[in-house]
């Protein structure tokens, strides 16, 4: 093989435009899931096609996934009252309510299923502690350097599929 023909290899390989090269730049989804993400977007889809957008338009969150198997998430709606009395332990009802109704929060050990995309978390801690004996599956649609997304096949109480997008902090 000439020189040229070596170099043009060469740089294929590394374009990753012969299919062993593409494949061996590949990462497992567990590496590729692993960095903290930021929330793009939040939207539960219900049964009668309905949708909710919970957190509301501009929701904010991050997602941390740990090499280790260790993750912790947090989601909010931007703008949650201020506690009138400067004191957590006392909020008004109205102030209780909003802010229980525009928040999440988990943390626990994370699996991944490579052939199925699948996503496992195993529940530690929630805000929501109904969640902790629920089976916890995301369905993950696609993932770049850059962007994730997966779907909730499940909300809490069977109440439609959430699809939920993240950018890598």
């Amino acid at each position: 093989m000439d020189r040229r023909n070596i170099l043009t290899l060469g740089a294929a390989a590394g374009l990753g435009l012969l299919p062993w090269a593409a494949a061996a730049q590949r990462k497992a989804l567990k590496d590729q899931i692993v960095g903290t993400w930021m929330l793009v977007s939040w939207v539960q889809t219900r049964a009668d096609g309905t949708k909710n957008l919970r957190f509301g338009s501009n929701p904010k969150g991050i997602n941390t996934f740990s090499p280790t198997g260790r993750f912790s998430l947090i989601i909010v709606q931007p703008d949650l009252p201020k506690i009138s009395s400067n004191d957590p332990m006392k909020p008004t009802p109205e102030e209780a309510q909003t802010i229980v109704r525009g928040s999440i929060a988990y943390f626990g050990t994370y699996s991944v299923e490579e052939a199925t995309k699948t996503l496992s978390l195993q529940l530690d801690g929630s805000t929501l502690v109904n969640q902790l004996a629920m089976a916890q599956k995301r369905d993950i649609e696609s993932i770049s350097a850059d962007e994730m997304r997966y779907i909730n096949p499940t909300g809490v109480g069977g109440t439609g599929k959430i699809e939920v997008a993240w950018k890598r902090a």
